[in-house]
């Protein structure tokens, strides 16, 4: 996405989303539906996007997820550890799509906004 701004009222208007939280220095954006559900929106410039959304799930906690998931053969791109968005765990799925994986306790100690 190469203007954030642009996409983030697009979301808002036409699908009745709401700004969660932002990130300014990633130029990023949370925007959430009424349900709870979350997506992340953030500027790339200068670099092919494809594909071209990132999915960031909530998990009871993100260190058993991280094992279950490497014990079943999952390879991740980073372990459960402080990244430029919080705390938690990063992976591809089969088609390339990065993966995000956090929960809200682990997010508050070691790595909250």
């Amino acid at each position: 996405m190469h203007d954030v701004r642009r996409s983030q009222d697009w979301y808002t208007r036409n699908l009745g989303l709401a700004v969660e939280f932002e990130i300014p220095h990633l130029k990023a954006v949370a925007l959430q539906d009424e349900s709870g559900f979350t997506i992340f929106i953030g500027e790339r410039s200068g670099e092919e996007i494809s594909p071209s959304c990132v999915l960031t799930f909530q998990v009871n906690d993100v260190e058993t997820k991280y094992r279950e998931l490497s014990t079943c053969g999952v390879e991740f791109k980073h372990a459960p550890q402080k990244l430029p968005w919080g705390y938690g765990a990063e992976l591809y799925d089969p088609d390339g799509y990065l993966v995000c994986l956090w929960d809200e306790r682990s997010m508050k100690e070691k790595g909250g906004a």
